[in-house]
């Protein structure tokens, strides 16, 4: 939903942009996209995945949790973002948390595990 969103938005925008609005949309759609070749190329992308997982888990710490323990959340605009980011936990479970620790954190080489073509 977030890419088709972002695309039709950037394609079918007239006159000038805010910098800042701009920069959301193309971050959303170039992010969906990225993750949508993740599908096919797991492991080439889990960069975008553990971008992924930092974002939307920082934001559900430093946003969705503080009004949810103020019971403010519900009713809010935050709510939707909030059911949308809990998602996260599907893609977080099937993470391949092992290769993530040896490569990324303690950099073990790995160019035998994936084949380049």
């Amino acid at each position: 939903m977030a890419g088709k969103d972002s695309w039709t938005k950037i394609l079918q925008h007239e006159g000038s942009w805010q910098p800042e609005v701009a920069v959301a949309w193309c971050a959303i759609a170039a992010y969906t996209t990225l993750s949508g070749i993740g599908i096919f190329h797991t492991l080439r992308m889990l960069p975008i995945m553990l971008f992924m997982f930092f974002y939307k888990g920082l934001w559900l710490i430093v946003v969705a949790y503080p009004l949810w323990t103020n019971n403010q959340l519900i009713g809010s605009i935050y709510e939707e973002w909030t059911f949308t980011f809990l998602i996260l936990v599907i893609p977080f479970l099937f993470t391949p948390w092992k290769y993530v620790f040896d490569y990324y954190i303690l950099g073990r080489n790995y160019e035998n595990f994936i084949e380049y073509k």
